[in-house]
């Protein structure tokens, strides 16, 4: 059976603890999307982890971590990610790459922070990863993918052209130093050498997989709100976040996909530019900061502070609604234990007319919050296994939420820890 993990909103879930306890029972986990841009903390009985790059599922030694054909592979750090978590006492993970992935090259990361500072105060707030412009090169149908190191007069023509391609925009829009083919050729026979022994035909592999009965996990990047044609364009990233796009970037058929849990925080955060209507300010969304998350709200890749905001209804349902959610996954409850009251964004004002609906971006800009506030528990609930010992108010505001969104919350997070979860039967 093939499940899919996938995020409601902005990124930063929670979806790497879901994952990582859905691993158990996993026998393989596929990233399908994304590169290294965002990360996942997770934290578990060999310690706390920022992934980047592996699926969440590397720490059980059962499962087959596989980087699927749509993720933008970053191959000096995938292996970097592979040392860190094996110095640290996990066993060497089981690992398969795609021979249809593409690889993010050196001039990618370049190119990003290049435009950045041409764009000065009108960036996109990249983290510089390299992710836009390498999506732009896989459509372009100038990337480098997995299968073509393979190749060497292949790969000595197109290092050429690519770099002749490059070197236009280098020197007359950027600036900066040229692109040497050499070099280029060089920098792709590395990448070669480190991922040789992984690469493997995925898709073919994956079909045998559900053919054999393998419970198979699709793990997502960011969130609903970031996808490029469903999300807050032009404030997303540069491949689609979906569930759907998971039997893209997997190389499954799309009807595998069972059971679609996406991921939902009990409040709301964003990391990067963009609207985003619950958002608060000053000393209120410091102290939520502070105590949100395992050890504060801050990008797990960027370290950036994240934006902070209350639960938004409106947000939450339209994502849930283009992921096909089967499932919410309700994290980081716990850190509300402190507030008196908790407001919730129930609605959006946009010119004197209110919305549960979400809007396109111009629209979303003008959005003003329309907010209930529910009475809050203010007790610590982490320990609390059982849906029945929450206390009250806390059982009431998960079902308000839930009322609102119009999907079944049917896993509650309530501390950073693999086994901090409820699980809620409807």
């Amino acid at each position: 059976m093939v499940k899919a993990v996938v995020g409601a909103n902005w990124g930063d879930e929670g979806k790497g603890k879901i994952t990582d306890m859905l691993g158990k029972e996993a026998d393989i986990i596929v990233r399908f999307q994304g590169g290294a841009n965002a990360g996942h903390t997770i934290v578990n009985d060999y310690g706390k982890f920022a992934l980047h790059t592996l699926p969440s599922g590397v720490f059980y030694d059962h499962t087959t971590s596989i980087i699927g054909n749509g993720v933008a592979l970053d191959i000096p750090r995938l292996f970097e990610e592979v040392q860190q978590i094996v110095s640290q006492g996990v066993p060497q993970p089981k690992l398969l790459v795609s021979d249809r992935a593409q690889i993010v090259m050196s001039y990618h990361k370049n190119f990003d922070a290049y435009e950045e500072e041409r764009l000065g105060g009108k960036s996109f707030g990249s983290t510089k990863s390299g992710i836009a412009p390498f999506y732009s090169d896989k459509y372009a149908k100038i990337g480098f993918q997995v299968s073509e190191l393979f190749d060497d007069e292949l790969l000595r023509e197109k290092v050429v052209r690519v770099a002749e391609q490059k070197n236009v925009l280098l020197e007359h829009l950027y600036h900066k130093p040229l692109i040497n083919p050499d070099e280029l050729y060089k920098e792709l026979i590395e990448y070669k050498d480190m991922v040789a022994p992984f690469v493997c035909d995925v898709s073919l592999y994956l079909h045998n997989a559900i053919k054999e009965g393998k419970e198979i996990l699709l793990e997502g990047q960011l969130g609903s709100l970031k996808d490029p044609d469903h999300g807050i364009y032009p404030m997303v990233t540069s491949s689609s976040t979906l569930a759907a796009y998971g039997a893209i970037g997997a190389g499954i058929p799309p009807y595998e996909i069972k059971q679609i849990i996406t991921v939902c925080k009990a409040y709301s955060s964003a990391v990067g530019a963009g609207a985003f209507v619950s958002e608060i300010f000053g000393e209120e969304a410091d102290e939520l900061r502070r105590r949100g998350g395992d050890g504060g709200e801050y990008g797990a890749t960027t370290g950036r502070p994240r934006r902070m905001g209350w639960f938004d209804c409106v947000a939450s349902k339209y994502g849930c609604r283009m992921q096909g959610t089967t499932d919410v996954a309700f994290t980081v409850l716990d850190v509300l234990g402190y507030l008196e009251e908790i407001p919730v964004c129930v609605g959006y004002e946009i010119d004197g007319e209110v919305t549960t609906e979400f809007p396109v971006t111009h629209l979303l800009e003008k959005a003003k919050p329309v907010l209930k506030t529910l009475p809050g528990w203010n007790c610590d609930i982490r320990g609390i296994k059982k849906y029945e010992d929450l206390p009250e108010n806390c059982r009431k505001y998960i079902e308000f939420i839930e009322g609102e969104i119009g999907y079944p919350i049917t896993m509650v997070s309530n501390g950073p820890g693999r086994d901090d979860i409820i699980y809620r039967n409807k």
